[in-house]
């Protein structure tokens, strides 16, 4: 399959996936649906981040892209083949959350056995080992023996077993686990450089930082099912609306709550309100909500009418944090209110 030429067929296709495992213990058997129903699509070059609080279903969505497990229901496909065939799992490439290879490896010796398992030449495996250590900033440490890497040297050297085959799809579990902010910074450009190749990256992270700087596409899963998804600005916007906070120059108290109740009244949409707590010392902080650009300057034309002084100006855009909390929160609580919280 050449990636270099445009598809509309997506790299990754997951149509209503569930799995169902059978779970035994003292109290009998029951039924545990990790997966219900999910569906999701991943195109070239895109970075999609999978998204979910421990239990969501995120590793079992995993194992069933990579083939290690077959659903209960649904179809997932790789290339437009069933996930788990040969011709998928040869263009793939998975850094697992962690990677265990033997500790008398080094870098250079632990590329090419992974590199033999993908049936690659002595010399593809030389060419490739070079371009990759130095990739992932091991080059100078390549011959020492594994047992003396950190945990953050293990996680560039998994990254690089996971690129050793050149593959397509790259499925990354938590890879800036166990990174300072350099590495962190060194793997996200890795990522943005290979999505600007063409290929396509399936990441599951619980920094949602990093997955908010570097990921297209997202998606949140929260009890085996998919909460939200979409671009970050998607998410959010489906969450909150962004909120304006400004200080402003009043020459009492009662001239702020006199200003606050007209504009309240002439505006409700606004949704206008002073924070006590937040204004700085001879200020008064106003927030409210706005919907588009037109919002805020709908706000500053109201209190320039006025004759107020704006000391400052500032504008809240929620985060994939906030989305992620309330979608994920929203289920918790119903979960409680159900009786069915664990």
């Amino acid at each position: 399959m050449n990636l270099s030429e445009p598809s509309d067929e997506p790299i990754v296709h997951v149509d209503n996936v569930a799995k169902c495992y059978g779970k035994w213990s003292l109290r009998g058997s029951r039924r545990v649906h990790a997966l219900k129903g999910i569906s999701l699509q991943a195109a070239a070059g895109e970075v999609f981040g999978l998204l979910g609080p421990n239990g969501a279903g995120k590793t079992t969505l995993i194992k069933v892209l990579l083939g290690v497990i077959s659903p209960t229901s649904g179809n997932a496909a790789l290339f437009g083949q069933a996930a788990g065939s040969k011709f998928a799992r040869s263009r793939i490439g998975y850094l697992p959350e962690t990677l265990r290879v033997d500790r008398h490896h080094t870098a250079r010796s632990a590329l090419k056995f992974y590199g033999r398992l993908s049936n690659m030449s002595g010399q593809q495996i030389q060419k490739r080992s070079d371009e990759l250590l130095e990739l992932v900033g091991l080059r100078d440490r390549d011959r020492e023996p594994l047992k003396r890497f950190s945990k953050g040297m293990n996680q560039r050297l998994g990254l690089a077993q996971a690129l050793v085959h050149d593959p397509d799809l790259l499925v990354l579990d938590e890879p800036t686990d166990g990174l300072d902010p350099v590495g962190r910074s060194e793997v996200r450009r890795v990522i943005e450089r290979l999505s600007a190749e063409g290929k396509t990256i399936f990441l599951n992270s619980h920094i949602l930082q990093e997955v908010e700087v570097v990921c297209t596409r997202v998606a949140i899963l929260s009890q085996g099912e998919i909460r939200g998804s979409g671009t970050i600005a998607d998410l959010a916007g489906k969450q909150d609306a962004d909120v304006i906070m400004l200080d402003l120059q009043f020459d009492d108290d009662l001239a702020a709550d006199h200003f606050l109740r007209e504009a309240s009244a002439d505006h409700p949409a606004l949704d206008l309100a002073f924070d006590a707590k937040g204004s700085p010392r001879g200020t008064h902080r106003l927030i409210g909500k706005v919907e588009s650009q037109s919002s805020v300057d709908q706000i500053v034309d109201l209190l320039r009418a006025k004759g107020i002084s704006i000391k400052s100006l500032d504008i809240k855009r929620p985060s994939l944090e906030d989305s992620f909390m309330k979608l994920v929160g929203a289920v918790a609580s119903q979960s409680v209110e159900g009786g069915t919280g664990s």
